[in-house]
Parts: structure tokens; C-alpha cells; sequence
């Protein structure tokens, strides 16, 4: 099964840690080629040694998704050293944590926390689209996958930016897949649920501000926090010949929380 992704080319960001790692690293035990990027180089390093461990082929490519030539820049090294690009998987993002962004009320979210999560959700998944449909309308063919968020599907009090940011992720990768449906390129969005192994959410735990037993026998229908394991099998089910039909979906990942 998955036969299609070997040899093949998949750019990720935010791969330092979380879905991004596992996603990545996933790929890489389907034979794909992994061009690694993330803001801080020790993470993404990391992520490229452990590829290379189970004998994968990866890059690290230093990158901040809300900068427009930083992501111009990663794009083209990707294509520069492997040839081409085959998959994108754009999953940086921020948001409410209790630690570096607060829970608070819409009325309440600073300029420079809205910026901030905006810049790196919303503009961010902008900018790698912009330059990664360009090469894959090139090649005929591409799947690119967002990360969005349940909270992008159902508002939750104190995620003032984040849940708008995540739903218009939704909306962006809707546009980009009615544009390029015809080219060949396939975008979808990931809608993943209260998921531990990442950094938002193990933050908030660490923090007090989630409880996952709580979350697990109130919140959560089928009973159980997601893993990032969860997040990647989603991913790779996008990205497969498996559905090569589907094009625009928001795709929740989070044990019915859509419901």
C-alpha cells in the first residue's frame, strides 16, 4: 500500500516537533525524499537525523512561514536538491497555550498576539501555497495538506485569533483547490482534535489550562486525546492515490468532535 510515494518529494513545515516530526518522518518510511524546515534549526535537525536513522533521505531547510522570501527561498532549495515537489504539508501555526499567548476573550487579544497568530497561521499556509502550487501546476500534479483545527470548525471561547485564523485556513485552501483543480493539485485541510506530542497542547496541560481526562470523558466522543499518529495517518490518506477524487475537504481528525 502507498506504493505512489516512493521516490516522491514532500516539503513540511513546523517540522521540528509534534505533526510536523511525525508527518515527516512518516513519509520518509514511504520512501519519500523530505525537505525539513522549521524557524529554529536545532528541532529540524533533529527531525533530519532521526529520518536518516531509519534511512531516509532529508534536508533542513531554515524557515519562517510568515516571511515572504524565507518561504520563496525554502521552496526553491527544495526543488533545487530533489528536483521536485510532489507534496506539502503546511502545519506551522500558533496559537493560545497559557504560556507565550493567553486564553482570553476576543475583546481582550493584543495586537501583537492577533499579528502574531495570524502571521503564522493564516498568512503562513499563503505564502506556501502561493510558491508551492506554482512548481506543482508546473509538474501537472501536487496534494498539498493544511493544518487546520477543529477550532476553525466550531468557535470556542478564549481562542480569540486562533480559531478565526484556523477557519480561514479552511476557507484559503478552498480557493486554492477550485483554482488549481484543473492543474492537477489537490489541496485539502487536516482538522485535528486536542492531540498530546505537540506543543500547543502539551503546553496548555503543563500549564493547567487543559486536562485531558476531563477533555477525555467529557469533550471528546469516542473517549480518547488524539495522537500525532493520528494527525499523519490523516495526512498520508490526503496526500495517496486514494483520493485522487477529493479536492477542498476539511478533513476532522478529533474522535467526533465535529459533531
Amino acid at each position: 500500500m502507498f506504493e505512489e510515494f516512493k521516490g516522491k518529494v514532500l516539503f513540511v513545515t513546523g517540522a521540528g516537533s509534534g505533526m510536523g516530526r511525525a508527518t515527516a518522518l512518516r513519509f520518509a518510511e514511504l520512501g519519500c525524499k523530505v525537505a525539513v524546515t522549521a524557524r529554529r534549526e536545532a528541532p529540524g535537525l533533529e527531525t533530519v537525523e532521526k529520518i536518516k536513522e531509519i534511512g531516509g533521505e532529508a534536508i533542513f531547510i531554515q524557515c519562517d512561514v510568515s516571511n515572504e522570501e524565507s518561504v520563496k527561498a525554502a521552496v526553491e532549495k527544495t526543488i533545487e536538491t530533489f528536483g521536485s515537489l510532489d507534496y506539502a504539508f503546511n502545519n506551522a501555526g500558533c496559537g493560545a497555550d497559557g504560556k507565550n499567548i493567553p486564553f482570553c476573550p476576543l475583546t481582550e487579544v493584543t495586537e501583537s498576539d492577533w499579528d502574531k497568530v495570524i502571521d503564522t497561521n493564516l498568512k503562513g499556509v499563503f505564502l506556501c501555497m502561493k510558491y508551492e502550487i506554482r512548481q506543482m501546476v508546473k509538474q501537472g500534479k501536487g496534494a498539498i495538506v493544511n493544518t487546520s483545527s477543529i477550532g476553525g470548525l466550531k468557535m470556542v471561547p478564549g481562542f480569540g485569533a486562533y480559531g478565526p485564523s484556523k477557519a480561514a485556513i479552511n476557507a484559503i485552501t478552498q480557493t486554492a483547490a477550485v483554482e488549481n483543480a484543473k492543474a492537477g493539485v489537490r489541496v485539502n485541510s487536516i482538522c485535528p482534535g486536542p492531540t498530546v506530542g505537540t506543543n500547543l497542547m502539551d503546553a496548555s496541560i503543563a500549564s493547567g489550562d487543559q486536562d485531558p481526562s476531563f477533555m477525555e470523558e467529557n469533550v471528546i466522543p469516542d473517549g480518547k486525546m488524539g495522537t500525532t499518529e493520528n494527525i499523519t495517518d490523516g495526512v498520508v490518506l490526503l496526500c495517496s492515490d486514494m483520493t485522487s477524487h477529493i479536492t477542498g475537504m476539511a478533513l476532522p481528525v478529533c474522535g467526533g468532535m465535529q459533531m
